[in-house]
């Protein structure tokens, strides 16, 4: 479960990230709560318009922020974006302690924040990859996600407490400082892996246009990316849903900020599990965003706090899983070239729909009650999971065969020539077809496991595609392709940045 810990440079960024991450944390918990209480009369859409501030950015910087990502250094990027959070950070702390904060002072600080972020968080999610090899990848994101959680476990509360004893202001000061452990993480990493050739001489649009022109050729991706945006618009509006239903309860700042810890128990939880996982799968993401719909459905119907309260476990368990499974699948089957921008269009579109989703979230909150934010939600985990099986059953051509009796064993088209027969097909829900029958070169481009292309060794995931009836005078080379290999015959003269 902690094997990338084992990698010095993850070490340092691990443990300077979850300090960090406590104090951002519960400056997010303090922000919303301020909006909604001491700067409004309990104002839903005023925390829905902070957050479209706050997120919006990410959609409308992503051909600045994936191409930053991708041509320079990714470390150097982070100690300037992680600077300036922290003076944005002391400069909101110092005007609140004042007394001078007005509405528009959050409405700026959140604008600030999402350009910011807009190029860190691109660069922090592919500077993983610069800290370990292929082979870890997909674990030290979900420890990512897991430190993430780890934090959430702990900030919101602490954050309850701190704005009860000493004011909000002092919330933004602490988590400036807590800033000096990033820095000091980064200031210590002495080491930089070989970095893949960037294409440093494209313009911004054509490297962008290049991460458009892959996404579109991987089907896989465009589901993943549709189902994120969904449930990122309509059910990741935790800081409209929490202090509505806080202030349904009759409840204050303190009990705001343990929804937030007791949310972090799941997400946590799935953070942990996915990190368990030898690869991110299709089929996780799927089942995570169908059980997104029934716990927001089962939750809207709480009676009390406490019940409330029970169920974000399992909400956060199911929203952990969805995004570090779906940002691992990214992460291990893009193509190196590209990671940065195809990682810059994911947080683009799961980033970029809360701009949309959270002031209709807020407004509907205001208007029908705290509970139909939940029902909203439902209704998007419903529909994204309708999308993914869908896929399923269209491009992978997913079938159930009786095998005797009740017993039912599943297949899909996943190796090339077995069709439907369930005593032959046996491959996982894991990479695209276009993946399984290329050529071994390419492999690691797609394929789901994290992959190792070096001349050492075959790349790690490598399925091997005979020909069920070869011909009786010929035996195909190991690791070439079928003749029959569907689609991606006869394409090896196309942009690569354009194969899936």
């Amino acid at each position: 479960m902690f094997r990338s810990l084992s990698v010095r440079n993850y070490r340092i960024w691990f443990t300077g990230a979850l300090v960090s991450n406590v104090g951002a944390w519960m400056q997010a918990t303090t922000q919303n709560w301020v909006v909604l209480t001491e700067l409004t009369d309990t104002n839903a859409a005023a925390v829905g318009v902070t957050m479209a501030l706050q997120f919006g950015p990410q959609l409308l910087l992503v051909p600045f922020s994936g191409a930053v990502a991708d041509r320079f250094d990714r470390r150097r990027v982070l100690l300037v974006t992680q600077s300036l959070l922290m003076l944005l950070a002391a400069a909101l702390g110092l005007l609140l302690i004042t007394g001078q904060a007005q509405l528009w002072h959050l409405y700026g600080f959140a604008l600030a924040l999402g350009v910011v972020n807009a190029f860190d968080t691109t660069s922090r999610q592919a500077f993983v990859s610069d800290l370990v090899g292929p082979t870890q990848l997909s674990n030290a994101v979900a420890l990512n996600s897991a430190s993430f959680n780890s934090a959430r476990l702990v900030g919101p509360a602490v954050a309850g407490v701190l704005i009860a004893v000493v004011g909000s202001g002092w919330v933004f000061l602490i988590n400036s400082a807590s800033f000096v452990a990033v820095l000091g993480a980064l200031l210590l990493i002495d080491s930089r892996p070989e970095r893949e050739e960037r294409g440093s001489r494209e313009s911004q649009w054509r490297q962008l246009s290049a991460g458009f022109r892959y996404v579109r050729a991987r089907h896989d991706l465009l589901v993943i990316f549709l189902m994120v945006f969904l449930v990122g618009a309509f059910s990741m509006n935790f800081p409209v849903i929490s202090s509505t239903m806080a202030v349904e309860f009759g409840r204050g700042a303190g009990d705001y900020g343990l929804l937030s810890s007791i949310l972090a128990i799941g997400s946590l939880s799935g953070a942990l599990l996915a990190a368990r996982r030898p690869a991110a799968r299709m089929r996780v993401v799927i089942l995570a965003v169908g059980g997104i719909g029934v716990v927001s459905l089962v939750a809207a119907i709480m009676p009390t706090f406490w019940t409330f309260a029970a169920t974000l476990v399992f909400f956060g368990l199911a929203i952990s899983t969805m995004l570090t499974t779906a940002n691992g699948f990214v992460q291990t089957t893009a193509a190196p070239a590209v990671r940065g921008r195809v990682l810059a269009l994911y947080m683009a579109i799961l980033m970029g729909g809360t701009p949309i989703g959270a002031p209709l979230v807020g407004a509907v909150a205001d208007a029908l009650g705290p509970r139909s934010t939940l029902l909203i939600s439902a209704a998007a985990g419903f529909a994204a999971f309708g999308i993914g099986v869908a896929w399923l059953f269209t491009e992978r051509r997913l079938r159930f065969h009786r095998d005797g009796g009740l017993r039912l064993r599943v297949t899909h088209a996943g190796r090339p020539g077995l069709g439907d027969d369930p005593a032959r097909q046996t491959e996982t829900l894991t990479a695209p077809l276009s993946v399984l029958r290329r050529e071994e070169e390419l492999i690691g481009a797609g394929e789901s496991a994290p992959q190792d292309g070096s001349a050492a060794g075959p790349a790690t995931g490598i399925v091997a595609l005979p020909d069920p009836d070869p011909a009786p005078d010929s035996e195909p080379a190991p690791g070439s392709r079928d003749d029959r290999g569907g689609p991606e015959a006869g394409r090896e003269d196309e942009d690569p940045a354009a194969r899936p």
